[in-house]
């Protein structure tokens, strides 16, 4: 079969145009970004309180210093911007904090910061050493907003996970546009980078769900980003791409990985990600638990005396919170329990409080209440649940909780439909995500 190498698919074509020719003019979406820097800061440096994320950071060959390395903040680290990307997008994602963006897809579009963050400090750092301006906090604002959108109109219509493929192939792709035309890209330099994206495939899903769930998925995304930058600049240093890596047949990603299936689009690339970007701001929490969470505390005051008097545990919810985080059986380590709703709802009517050193092996094993409690839940779908989760108008996050008693008692159902850091609370979530990042300092 003789090959045609002058059209690009349009997936990526449509992508390139976006970067190169949308210009941000949304004040909802700058603003909502601005937020999203410092929320995604602050849970950079609330990761660097724990060993088991900071043994990761650093050069890869101890000592090594890079001329006018890019910086990872909270160290001293003067990085390639390979590695820097690495570090900040570890950091960002490691305690499961960041934003989140839910539809068929989910995912965490902050951790395109590991590449943003990365190559701004690097371009302007070169920049400065030749005479040159800066990057502006507005330049990274842009940034982001298109990582983001990327990212989650990618996400909107086609599920990866269905497929068993991670979602931080998303971060990847996303991170490579952006990071490209950031070194200079024009279109076609772009297209190619952003073939070599897809080419790459994906991580499996393997490390988020059991047995084999563990602490890859708190760097993942930190990987994924990293990549991209690499491929960003072997692109920019002259590599040829793939313009056809998503449709050619048998070896293309459709037919190898997608099941012959191609993606799905019903929005243009504009700036409705960042606008409905959810923040987690309560709790860290997987978030599809976010809303279950809230309903526990709502009725802590009212079942805290009476834990040992509780028959069944009734948790309405949606259908992906069904498939990705109800757990029952052994949870072997912090990874496993901050994707378990049984862990997060037990900790919260305990504790009347859900903090990420709640996740941890020692709390755990000296608190046996928390199993007995994951024993007597019951998880189910409410259809209408799962239907507005992905309604364009809704994007809902629901959960119930009702609590029944071994003497005949119940509490009432309680529900919570929208989690303080969805759009639909944004007034009332702002304050709170600027408590959390000044509480992270």
């Amino acid at each position: 079969m003789k090959a045609d190498r002058m059209t690009a698919d349009q997936v990526l074509q449509d992508i390139a145009d976006y970067v190169i020719d949308y210009k941000v003019v949304s004040e909802e979406a700058l603003n909502t970004a601005r937020n999203c820097l410092m929320d995604t800061i602050g849970c950079g440096l609330l990761a660097l309180k724990y060993p088991n994320c900071t043994r990761h950071l650093g050069p890869i060959v101890p000592g090594t210093t890079v001329e006018n390395g890019a910086r990872v903040f909270g160290r001293s680290f003067e990085l390639d911007p390979v590695k820097a990307a690495w570090d900040i997008g570890t950091i960002v994602r490691w305690l499961d904090f960041n934003d989140t963006w839910l539809a068929e897809e989910w995912g965490h579009p902050s951790d395109n910061l590991g590449a943003i963050m990365a190559l701004s400090d690097y371009i302007s750092r070169v920049n400065i050493a030749n005479h040159k301006s800066p990057l502006s906090i507005k330049d990274v604002l842009e940034y982001m907003i298109k990582a983001h959108e990327i990212q989650g109109i990618l996400a909107l219509e086609n599920s990866f996970n269905k497929v068993g493929l991670d979602h931080v192939l998303l971060v990847r792709v996303a991170s490579t546009a952006v990071a490209t035309h950031m070194l200079g890209g024009n279109r076609d330099q772009i297209i190619a980078a952003l073939s070599q994206a897809w080419v790459d495939g994906s991580s499996l899903r393997t490390y988020r769900h059991a047995p084999n769930a563990g602490s890859r998925k708190s760097w993942a995304a930190g990987d994924a980003t990293s990549r991209a930058v690499r491929l960003s600049m072997m692109t920019m240093a002259g590599e040829m791409g793939m313009p056809s890596v998503l449709t050619t047949p048998e070896w293309g990603f459709y037919d190898v990985s997608f099941k012959g299936r191609e993606f799905s689009f019903s929005k243009n690339y504009g700036t409705y990600v960042m606008e409905n970007i959810l923040f987690k701001i309560s709790y860290p929490a997987e978030f599809h638990a976010q809303t279950a969470v809230e309903c526990a505390l709502l009725l802590y005051p009212q079942i805290k005396e009476k834990l040992n008097e509780i028959e069944r545990i009734e948790i309405t919810t949606h259908e992906s919170a069904l498939r990705i985080i109800d757990k029952t059986g052994t949870l072997d380590n912090p990874a496993d329990r901050d994707h378990c709703m049984q862990y997060m709802l037990a900790v919260a009517m305990i504790e009347g409080d859900l903090v990420a050193e709640f996740y941890e092996d020692t709390f755990h094993k000296k608190n046996p209440l928390i199993d007995e409690l994951r024993n007597k839940m019951v998880l189910k779908e409410d259809k209408r649940y799962s239907k507005d989760y992905l309604a364009d108008d809704k994007r809902s996050i629901a959960n119930a909780l009702q609590v029944f008693f071994k003497d005949g008692s119940q509490t009432d159902k309680v529900e919570v439909e929208y989690p303080v850091g969805h759009r639909h609370r944004r007034q009332e979530g702002i304050p709170l995500l600027e408590r959390k990042f000044l509480n992270s300092l």
